[in-house]
């Protein structure tokens, strides 16, 4: 299971007031506390902050680098800022957080792609919007994957988002992701599928029973990284024996390393 740290965002009120106040030490805390949680990646946001964004996100990705060789999730919808951010990421491979099928979105972000040599993620939209059934989506995800590779994407680095949209404005949404899940899964053999888990519970109560349950329920129809918060040990480990129990833990080896590094704090 690969999980994306989610507690560096500007829409956290810990997180906007650091960046706000220039307080490095908030930033390196925050980071290393998910290194330590086995973040493989850490999600690095500063979309809040609209009109320093650029500035900001750059900022923030330099202390990310100088303080940890964990590779980041550069995550924005602002070309420019991701690119400010790209140019001091360091040696470690970085994440970009995100493409699309709209094609002004696309012409923008390929070529940071390629001339920064990243990985990328793909969102399931395009034009259209976000289709609605299960085969519009996957289709879209197909399409996607189709034009990153003539244009020069490794495979490899392409991951594709369903597009988790919250329970609360339509009950359909989660059993439409999962689906999305299994037909890309299918339909793109070996591409590796990845979500923004709290987005399936917002406007709910007791978040984290939702965020627990899609995740089990993911992981078993083939989701292969999330975007979350480490640092929360129960769904960590959860991720790990759900990923166990879907016999995609050779020898148990995830599991157990995430149940040392849990008793290791």
């Amino acid at each position: 299971m690969i999980v994306i740290g989610e507690k560096l965002n500007t829409s956290i009120e810990e997180v906007g007031e650091a960046v706000q106040n220039g307080d490095v030490e908030t930033i390196k805390e925050l980071a290393l506390s998910q290194v330590r949680a086995g973040a493989a990646y850490i999600d690095v946001n500063c979309g809040t902050f609209v009109d320093r964004e650029p500035e900001l996100l750059s900022w923030m990705t330099e202390i990310l680098t100088e303080y940890t060789d964990t590779p980041l999730c550069i995550d924005s919808p602002n070309p420019r800022a991701i690119e400010e951010a790209l140019k001091v990421t360091g040696k470690c491979k970085p994440i970009i957080n995100s493409i699309t099928g709209q094609r002004q979105r696309y012409n923008s972000i390929l070529p940071l792609i390629l001339e920064y040599g990243t990985s990328v993620i793909s969102l399931c939209m395009d034009d259209d919007g976000i289709p609605y059934t299960v085969d519009a989506r996957v289709s879209v995800a197909e399409r996607l994957v189709e034009d990153l590779v003539r244009d020069g994407v490794d495979y490899e680095d392409i991951f594709i988002d369903p597009m988790v949209q919250p329970m609360a404005t339509d009950q359909s949404s989660g059993q439409v992701a999962l689906e999305t899940i299994v037909g890309i899964k299918e339909r793109l053999p070996g591409i590796k599928t990845i979500c923004g888990l709290s987005n399936i519970s917002f406007g709910l109560p007791e978040r984290s029973s939702v965020n627990k349950a899609f995740l089990v329920l993911a992981i078993k129809a083939g989701l292969d990284a999330a975007i979350l918060d480490p640092t929360d040990h129960g769904i960590v480990s959860l991720a790990y024996a759900a990923k166990l129990m879907s016999s995609r833990d050779d020898y148990c080896l995830g599991y157990l390393e995430s149940i040392r590094r849990l008793k290791g704090r």
